[in-house]
């Protein structure tokens, strides 16, 4: 298969040598779906996606810090409605729980960011568009209790993690998951692609995270997606790795409008 897309990255974390070189060294013809971090990350992928034709990119407010302030907030809508026809995905957007476990229980004000989500969601569904989401573990069902709420059905769950529960509402709501290299050595995540379908699948790098297992202290590419689809195919005991690139292409291309 000579084309794929990463599903979830951020690109304007990377340096632009290193983002010439990820084009470069792409041993397929590649596509990605950058997602922003916050406005001055949205003005950075838009940016790379003048710049290259096969950079798609998100606009959204990465939930995983520190809320914006009211002018900070109404900047950042105003420009993504400015800006709604370049966006391929709202995104990426959810709730913190990788911040809210650092503090204690009592302490963490978890209302400002459901508000926030919630204003996010309603504006992927007034214009159309996708919805790129962190929502792990306990997290997921309080966004898909959101996400019916406003009848949203184009929800892309990134590194998805939760109870086999959760798991099957995501898959009777018709939502999609990505799975990153952690497949290769992650039980966890093998375990949630063994039952979930294919169709409803795309994978993704969420680089520049770093990963374990055989990409230990290796920067993260691209390319690694080659030994998670491997991994997968495997999994779903699929004999022609060619169908599953495929699949999993066709699935993404689909979902993004690209």
């Amino acid at each position: 298969m000579d084309k794929i897309v990463d599903a979830h990255i951020h690109l304007d974390k990377y340096s632009d040598e290193e983002i010439k070189e990820i084009f470069k060294d792409s041993p397929f013809q590649l596509s990605v779906i950058t997602v922003s971090f916050d406005l001055e990350s949205c003005k950075r992928n838009l940016l790379l996606s003048n710049e290259y034709p096969n950079v798609k990119p998100a606009f959204g407010f990465h939930p995983e810090q520190d809320l914006p302030n009211d002018q900070e907030l109404s900047d950042l809508f105003k420009w993504m409605e400015t800006h709604k026809d370049q966006m391929i995905a709202v995104g990426e957007v959810g709730l913190p729980y990788y911040l809210r476990k650092k503090h204690a229980r009592d302490t963490f004000q978890i209302e400002g960011y459901l508000v926030l989500l919630e204003e996010f969601i309603k504006f992927a569904k007034q214009w159309n568009k996708p919805i790129a989401l962190h929502a792990v573990y306990d997290d997921a069902p309080i966004v898909c209790t959101l996400l019916e709420k406003h009848s949203v059905q184009k929800a892309h769950f990134h590194w998805f993690k939760g109870d086999q529960a959760t798991v099957s509402r995501l898959i009777s709501n018709g939502y999609y998951i990505s799975f990153t290299p952690d497949i290769v050595y992650e039980k966890e995540i093998q375990e949630l692609v063994r039952t979930y379908p294919l169709k409803r699948m795309m994978a993704e790098t969420d680089g520049p995270w770093p990963f374990e297992g055989p990409f230990k202290s290796q920067p993260t590419h691209p390319a690694m997606m080659q030994h998670s689809i491997r991994i997968l195919a495997d999994i779903k005991k699929k004999p022609s790795l060619g169908s599953v690139y495929k699949q999993l292409f066709e699935n993404t291309k689909s979902f993004y409008n690209i």
